[in-house]
């Protein structure tokens, strides 16, 4: 169990680098990314300042919440083959890598003041491949206005992804500023299939008397159609389709003790290169007789690495385990076909053992023992005979009718003191005792595992007494203010759609492990001042 999970560490923790194309062109910037779950760590850039003009590093937290990916951008300084080295985050380096700079194209020397160009990261695609599309716009002048457009081709749906980036990049003497847009396209035949040209319309600034006299200078400019040729499905594909560049997968949480009883958190990640949202299965969900599997929604992030499509899938899966003993959870698998090597892969994830804890005991009573099961008497032991127990039972009873006698006597001086009580004291309202059963610390734990956010509140409250009447009322009794806003951040992330469910869940757990810790029940409250009109012995009620 240990190797196997030794094993998985290294690749829960590489740092990973990657750049968002495959080529670039001199002048114009390109990003590197470095992905890390390192936490307090940052990349020294020092060593790309030989070959890249450094721009302004970025950081963001990946889709689980267990690492981070940092980012800057790098304008290559020369055409050629460049080398990237090695970028030292803490501990650990990321690989090198290589970026094939071209020369600035014949068609950005000329003395345009805007052009357009188009790329594809896949000219030979499959049908329902993702192909990314990338048109940048680069113009010389200033622009008052102007609209860039990518019509859809026949037999092919086409959608834009995230935001234009703009950057700048010097061609020759003259520096253009650079608006790049990025596209899907997803081929839905076979056979040959043409990218129409991007297009710009808009308007430029002029001179001084133009701008007097309100006059504008109309811009136009278009890239050059590209031509793909789509291939069929294969024959010996695995279904579902699921063609793609690459596919790994990892776990970035593997339990690694369990009790029975009580659940493990399982997160596993797949990260697909060319792959979508739309078109990637679930990850399956793990069978396992004897163990309740809560599976929660999958995360997905979609990126542009390479000019093409990356989708990262994060998904969590809750494992309760019914009995003690020995635990294998098989590994993910899925299968895939690798587009550049025409070839049927399948990525799997070897499978976990764990032992399984007897669960703990909580609140347990003995069980009551039947007559067979008492054990025999000891040979020394003393034992009472039958002629002796009349005279035993006697004096028993006699003090069985005191006691009652005595209960009676208590039970009407305790009346009597009710109807002398003063009016001023309010008793406490709230539900009877006992009318709703008591949960215990136990019944919270099992809900935090493996309930809902009801199922959490609806134990908070039973625990309580008075029972609070609601969520709100229970926030009121509670005295720890994380354990408020756990409350507070799993109704948000539920109700108002304001955070991660799994990362509310996880604060839920953090701030309730010993237990709600209760305001003090206050004092009852007496009345400042006598009834206006006390009750009287005999008085007759108005009307």
């Amino acid at each position: 169990m240990l190797s196997a999970l030794c094993a998985l560490l290294p690749a829960s923790a590489a740092t990973r680098a990657w750049l968002d194309r495959a080529t670039g062109v001199e002048g114009e910037p390109v990003t590197l990314n470095i992905e890390t779950d390192q936490q307090g760590v940052a990349p020294d850039y020092t060593p790309l300042q030989r070959d890249f003009a450094l721009g302004t590093p970025f950081r963001s937290r990946t889709s689980g919440g267990a690492g981070q990916v940092f980012g800057i951008a790098l304008t290559p300084r020369r055409s050629g083959l460049l080398e990237v080295p090695p970028i030292r985050v803490g501990r650990e380096a990321s690989a090198p890598m290589r970026l094939q700079v071209d020369a600035a194209p014949a068609a950005a020397s000329s003395d345009a003041q805007v052009f357009v160009e188009s790329s594809v990261d896949d000219a030979a695609p499959y049908v329902q491949q993702s192909v990314g599309v990338t048109v940048r716009l680069h113009y010389a002048v200033p622009l008052l206005s102007g609209e860039l457009t990518q019509d859809a081709p026949a037999g092919a749906s086409l959608q834009r992804v995230g935001d234009d980036v703009q950057s700048t990049r010097q061609i020759g003497n003259r520096r253009f500023n650079v608006v790049e847009r990025r596209y899907l396209l997803v081929p839905e035949r076979s056979g040959p299939l043409q990218l129409p040209a991007a297009r710009f319309r808009g308007q430029a600034a002029g001179g001084f008397f133009d701008d007097m006299f309100g006059e504008r200078r109309e811009l136009s400019a278009q890239s050059a159609p590209r031509q793909l040729q789509v291939a069929a499905q294969p024959a010996a594909a695995a279904q579902p389709w699921l063609p793609l560049h690459g596919l790994r997968l990892r776990y970035v949480a593997a339990p690694q003790q369990a009790r029975a009883g009580e659940a493990v958190e399982l997160v596993v990640e797949a990260v697909a290169q060319g792959g979508t949202q739309a078109l990637f299965p679930e990850l399956p969900v793990p069978e396992l007789p004897g163990v309740q599997v809560f599976a929660e929604p999958a995360q997905f992030a979609e990126r542009f690495v390479d000019g093409a499509p990356e989708l990262t899938v994060t998904r969590r899966f809750a494992l309760v385990p019914g009995a003690a003993g020995s635990l294998r959870i098989p590994g993910p698998a899925l299968s895939w076909w690798d587009v550049g090597a025409g070839a049927a892969r399948r990525a799997s994830l070897p499978p976990l053992t764990l032992e399984v804890a007897p669960a703990a005991a909580v609140g347990a009573r003995a069980p009551a023992r039947h007559p067979a099961d008492v054990p025999p008497p000891a040979d020394d032991a003393i034992v009472a005979q039958d002629e002796d127990a009349g005279a035993v039972s006697w004096p028993w009873r006699w003090i069985a009718l005191g006691l009652a006698l005595l209960w009676l006597a208590t039970l009407g001086w305790a009346l009597h003191l009710r109807r002398q009580a003063p009016a001023g004291v309010l008793p406490a309202s709230g539900p009877v005792a006992g009318s709703v059963p008591v949960m215990t610390r136990a019944d919270l734990r099992r809900a935090l595992d493996a309930g809902s956010f009801e199922d959490v509140v609806a134990c908070l409250r039973r625990m309580r007494s008075p029972m609070p009447v609601d969520l709100d009322a229970l926030l009121v009794s509670l005295d720890d203010a994380a354990q408020r806003e756990a409350l507070e951040r799993m109704r948000r992330a539920l109700w108002a759609d304001d955070g991660a469910p799994a990362d509310a869940r996880a604060a839920l757990r953090s701030a309730f492990r010993t237990g709600p810790v209760w305001r003090a029940e206050p004092a009852p409250v007496r009345a400042a001042l006598p009834p206006l009109y006390p009750e009287r012995a005999g008085r007759r009620p108005a009307g």
